[in-house]
């Protein structure tokens, strides 16, 4: 379920109170300052993801300041995580300031004092209770005001997925919710105690979905190369072939199944898609790392009943128009 609040839907007279409001209850109370006034820039999406609470914030340029005062009089327990989508912020907690452009994650405990200052900018922010984190506290208290590059490892995946958060507010309540973000919730885990070199102190269940979710997100990232191949997984990540056929088992879905399927599926939605459609079929398989011609046609018409050729001919004109629209 998600509600998108927008600040020109107040009046102008109050609208500057009530945005404050608005925005403090994200954060369980603070004084935003917006250098232009509340305008239509400003929006916020709220919602959740199993026991994620999700803002995503839309704001022309200002500066939120959480006091020593607000602390006092309303302690959530929770830590955020952040993600900068656009724009540029630099957050200050715990006498360290940090700048965060596109695709950086930071950590704040909203039990303590902070400030952020930042120009129009779009951020998704995702706060959870702090009995969730397997962290000690003092240890998590290192990395608040600490900038973390989202650009690779487990950060990466992380940055990655808490943008694509609002995509799932409405479609993924109830049990799938809950499983998308209990995942995402051991990433930040992992890739916060990793941040600490404490990786050895989660529990082994932890660190095992964990991996398993980061072995899910090579194989999305590399469906197009040719080379994608369950051993390749195992070596990316420094493990044995037999531990990641384990960390799989729980899935019901082999890791070689799991690469055929998303390919299947990438070269379905190419094959619908428009713009595509004089792109040999041949080439849509290949491009989606299925070079050969006749097990791509026979793995295609196993998964969807029609051979790609024929698929895009039913099924092309009336679904190609209507991803088109």
């Amino acid at each position: 379920m998600r509600t998108l609040l927008r600040a020109v839907a107040e009046p102008r007279a109050t609208r500057a109170a009530y945005w404050n409001e608005v925005v403090a209850g994200c954060l369980g109370g603070l004084d935003l300052r917006l250098d232009d006034g509340p305008d239509d820039r400003d929006e916020l999406l709220i919602g959740t993801v199993g026991p994620l609470q999700v803002a995503v914030s839309r704001s022309g340029p200002g500066e939120a300041t959480r006091t020593a005062a607000h602390a006092r009089r309303e302690d959530p327990g929770r830590y955020a995580l952040f993600v900068q989508a656009e724009g540029l912020t630099v957050s200050e907690q715990d006498g360290r300031v940090a700048r965060f452009a596109p695709g950086d994650i930071g950590i704040c405990d909203l039990s303590r004092p902070l400030h952020c200052a930042y120009s129009e900018r779009r951020a998704v922010m995702l706060s959870y209770p702090k009995a969730l984190s397997p962290l000690p506290e003092h240890r998590v208290a290192d990395l608040t005001g600490v900038g973390i590059p989202g650009s690779d490892g487990t950060a990466a995946l992380v940055s990655g997925l808490v943008r694509q958060l609002p995509e799932h507010l409405d479609a993924d309540d109830g049990a799938r919710g809950a499983r998308i973000g209990a995942a995402i919730l051991d990433l930040v885990n992992v890739g916060l105690a990793a941040r600490l070199d404490q990786e050895r102190t989660l529990p082994v269940e932890t660190r095992s979905r964990a991996l398993l979710h980061r072995c899910r997100g090579f194989i999305e990232s590399h469906l197009a190369d040719a080379g994608l191949t369950p051993a390749a997984v195992a070596a990316a990540h420094h493990i044995s072939l037999r531990y990641l056929h384990r960390l799989f088992e729980p899935t019901g879905e082999s890791v070689a199944a799991l690469i055929r399927s998303r390919r299947l599926d990438r070269c379905r939605r190419d094959l619908l898609d428009p713009s595509l459609q004089d792109r040999p079929v041949a080439a849509i398989g290949a491009r989606w790392g299925l070079t050969s011609s006749a097990h791509f046609n026979r793995a295609f018409k196993l998964r969807f009943g029609l051979p790609p050729a024929e698929y895009r001919a039913v099924h092309g004109a009336w679904e190609g128009n209507r991803v088109a629209l």
